[in-house]
């Protein structure tokens, strides 16, 4: 799609709505700071009059402007998704340990609020769950690809204490482990 395509009041009125649809579709630049920004930028809205709309990233450059270090048109990702990506590695990486919210946000760089009201805005799912989630994934795979004992499966997924590991499992498989184990020895590879 092209700028023609669109008004300048249309793209300011996706720019003032911070419209993560239209990103891509065009570019904001700032006459007084020179920067450049995705459409879904949350930085301070400049005034209009100092705001002109570019079609590519490269036609932003070739007029003298540069890309925000905050919204990083340059990037694939949006800041939340790359956001996403960091936290989803940190606890990919770390399931089997005790980690909390505040370990999170340290790693990240955040506070715990804001982080977890981002995680969940993107993906539907506070950080907990997701590590709950990672947690099953991977107890669910040893349960069926090992011999290892329920037990000795609860703390290799990183579960603290049984009694947990056993009701989050049955909650998220609709199976007690033993149950979810007999039915994938039942079904044929």
């Amino acid at each position: 799609m092209e700028r023609a395509y669109f008004t300048f009041d249309e793209m300011w009125g996706k720019i003032i709505a911070c419209d993560r649809r239209y990103d891509g579709l065009f570019y904001t630049a700032v006459k007084t700071t020179k920067i450049y920004c995705r459409p879904s930028c949350r930085s301070r809205k400049p005034k209009k009059i100092n705001v002109e709309f570019y079609s590519t990233m490269a036609e932003a450059e070739t007029k003298g402007f540069r890309a925000c270090k905050r919204c990083r048109p340059e990037t694939d990702y949006t800041p939340d998704e790359e956001l996403v990506h960091n936290v989803m590695a940190y606890l990919t990486a770390r399931y089997k340990e005790s980690i909390s919210l505040q370990d999170i946000a340290v790693h990240v760089g955040l506070s715990p609020s804001y982080l977890e009201r981002v995680f969940k805005q993107e993906t539907a799912e506070t950080p907990h769950a997701c590590l709950e989630r990672i947690r099953i994934d991977k107890a669910a795979h040893l349960l069926t690809h090992t011999r290892l004992s329920n037990l000795d499966v609860c703390f290799e997924a990183g579960f603290q204490s049984p009694s947990n590991f056993y009701k989050i499992f049955r909650k998220r498989k609709a199976h007690s482990p033993s149950e979810f184990r007999k039915l994938s020895e039942a079904v044929p590879s």
